[in-house]
């Protein structure tokens, strides 16, 4: 029995030692080089450096353009009493998602959806993989809008700013290197915090903001279906299928190992650490907005939210804000569209498709589908955005809602892998990560329901 049949009962197809070595494994073993003369040398800081990215990344990439929209339209609608401590609560339960990413990951170096094919079968292999691919595209679309909406606030053509999108995100494909592709995008991701001074401009009370975290304000305006749609938005802001697939295929193409769990955690830890504090601060900023009584449902998309702050928080705050919602959608979809190819082409490897390669490592010939797909998805969608009279603003909130109702399925087969001590070993759910995720389930699944049934029934809840 070969080695790789023997390990955790995987089987792949064998091959010569000249086949097995490729020059995407040669580029990981220089990085993982570089990681073990660091532990040798126990230069801790250095060590987590080197390791640390997929956890930032799906962080910072997760809040997105509908993500900073929501959380936008949250703020205008309900100010920060009750969503503040709420929003900080959404990215625990992120870190306890992810943190299962990164543990799987380590002990099986399989992406998700070859973890799910090889484990459950085809059928939810596919299915799983189906599921994420369209869930990723629509959310693609509002990656745009928000692209598009940045540019608009700057007098930029929509067609100009969509363009610049997809040759941005076409381009950082072009680094074939998986290590520099991440580095990259931690750089474009930092600005995330653009909302930061953005917050600040709007001179929150702080004895309110920390009234809020430490005591959880009260809900404007009652249980109502604004309310409740709002509460999805959020939770899907935070905790979404897509950020499970890519995390985890992160881990495995960066070479993450058993001994590199430990900072595999806290760059999950820091990452949501600096989303969470970015939500917020998007919160804040566009609080202003509740306390002048702006009615933003009659807002097309982000940019409106950039220009009715003008008055609020100032030209500079205003033009944060429109920065901000570039940043966020540039940055998901580079993320998002890497997402699908990690899990297309997967999902192939897994069928014993010699062929379907998934690397950022791969030139372009011998990952003409891991490309491929990210290509043709980031195109199609920001195609969609430019179709007249696309309601982009309702399709913004709508996309959050979606991913909370799909990520019920999503968690229970992470949990499923999470819990298999065959694939796992020593890093198998304990019994604090099994209720806390199982928490996490009951939770959604419930939001979700009721969600359903409001939708059934309109005129259950006040508007």
């Amino acid at each position: 029995m070969s080695e790789s049949t023997m390990s955790f009962g995987f089987s792949r197809p064998s091959a010569s030692a000249e086949e097995r070595i490729t020059y995407e494994d040669v580029l990981r073993a220089r990085d993982r080089l570089k990681v073990l003369e660091t532990r040798a040398a126990k230069s801790s800081l250095r060590l987590l450096w080197l390791l640390a990215g997929p956890g930032v990344l799906v962080m910072l990439g997760e809040n997105d353009g509908p993500s900073m929209v929501s959380y936008a339209t949250t703020g205008a609608t309900y100010g920060i009493g009750f969503f503040a401590p709420f929003i900080l609560l959404t990215f625990v339960m992120a870190f306890v998602v992810q943190e299962m990413t990164v543990r799987l990951g380590a002990a099986t170096h399989r992406g998700h959806a070859e973890l799910i094919f090889q484990r459950f079968g085809p059928f939810w292999g596919y299915f799983a993989m189906g599921d994420l691919v369209f869930g990723n595209l629509l959310t693609l679309v509002t990656e745009f809008i928000a692209i598009q909406a940045g540019g608009l606030y700057f007098g930029v053509p929509s067609w100009a700013s969509v363009a610049i999108g997809v040759a941005l995100v076409v381009g950082s494909l072009a680094f074939r290197r998986y290590a520099t592709w991440e580095r990259v995008l931690m750089g474009l991701a930092v600005f995330n915090l653009l909302f930061v001074p953005a917050a600040l401009l709007a001179h929150p009370n702080g004895a309110e903001l920390t009234h809020a975290l430490a005591a959880w304000g009260p809900l404007p305006g009652g249980f109502t279906t604004a309310f409740l749609t709002l509460v999805l938005a959020n939770v899907g802001a935070t905790v979404t299928p897509w950020m499970i697939f890519f995390q985890q295929s992160a881990v495995v193409d960066k070479g993450l190992t058993r001994a590199d769990v430990p900072q595999g955690r806290i760059d999950t830890a820091i990452g949501a650490a600096l989303a969470a504090v970015a939500a917020i601060a998007t919160l804040v900023a566009a609080a202003p907005l509740f306390a002048a009584k702006v009615d933003v449902s009659q807002f097309a998309n982000g940019a409106d939210f950039a220009t009715a702050l003008v008055p609020l928080i100032g030209s500079t705050g205003a033009t944060l804000f429109a920065l901000g919602i570039f940043e966020a959608g540039l940055v998901a979809a580079m993320t998002i569209s890497t997402s699908s190819s990690y899990s297309l082409a997967e999902t192939a490897a897994a069928a014993e498709k010699a062929s379907a390669r998934h690397s950022l490592n791969l030139d372009f010939a011998h990952g003409r589908l891991f490309y491929g797909v990210a290509i043709v998805s980031t195109i199609l969608a920001a195609g969609i955005v430019l179709i007249p009279g696309a309601p982009l603003l309702a399709m913004t909130l709508t996309v959050n809602v979606i991913a909370t109702l799909l990520m019920a399925p999503a968690l229970l087969l992470l949990l499923l892998l999470a819990n298999d001590a065959e694939i796992m070993g020593d890093l198998a759910n304990g019994r604090w990560a099994n209720l806390a995720g199982g928490t996490i389930v009951v939770a959604i699944a419930v939001v979700g329901a009721l969600y359903g049934v409001i939708t059934a029934f309109p005129n259950l809840l006040p508007k």
